[in-house]
């Protein structure tokens, strides 16, 4: 079974559409959806390790473009629509707190946010609700979602074939390392 899921994963990241389905998932994550880009990103760059660079450019922009929508949701509608979405990441008890100290440490949330696993969304909006200011927003989310997706992608362009073969071979055990470390890094959000 994980291997016919990895070929399916692999031949989607191989597809002539990949680049659109990575934008979608990269835009949609960085204000509501759970899914990291990383999912498609890393596979794209194993089947096409050439595309690497172009690969992180569209998560990147994508990305960027989908905090602004996180911004603006938690501007103008963080009632209706970003509350409901940080309550759900288990965030509401925590809001009026981090309100009251965000934006004193906003540019080191929005990197941190956007560098690490933490899920970016929550500081889009959050930035939105505090009315940090756009411009360092802005800056802060192109330079922390940059890092994060050259990063990845710089290392899989080095290190592309040996990671790939390796996955192939250990399949199993890459799959098991893989929910232990996003169940902990679930666990590790919800402790913060």
């Amino acid at each position: 079974m994980l291997q016919g899921l990895y070929n399916w994963t692999m031949r989607l990241a191989d597809h002539p559409r990949a680049l659109w389905a990575l934008a979608l998932v990269s835009f949609a994550e960085s204000s509501f959806f759970p899914i990291p880009p990383d999912v498609l990103m890393i596979p794209m760059i194993l089947a096409r390790p050439s595309r690497a660079w172009l690969i992180a450019l569209v998560a990147l922009v994508s990305s960027v473009l989908g905090g602004l929508l996180g911004y603006a949701i938690g501007a103008f509608a963080f009632d209706t629509i970003g509350q409901p979405i940080l309550a759900a990441l288990g965030k509401a008890d925590a809001m009026a707190e981090f309100n009251a100290r965000f934006n004193d440490i906003g540019f080191w949330a929005v990197l941190g946010a956007g560098v690490t696993p933490f899920p970016f969304k929550v500081i889009t909006i959050m930035s939105g609700w505090t009315a940090m200011p756009l411009g360092t927003f802005l800056a802060t989310a192109i330079l922390a979602r940059g890092i994060r997706f050259f990063l990845v992608a710089a290392l899989l362009w080095k290190f592309g074939a040996p990671v790939r073969l390796f996955i192939e071979r250990r399949l199993g055990l890459v799959t098991t390392v893989f929910f232990v470390l996003l169940i902990g890094g679930f666990f590790l959000v919800s402790a913060l």
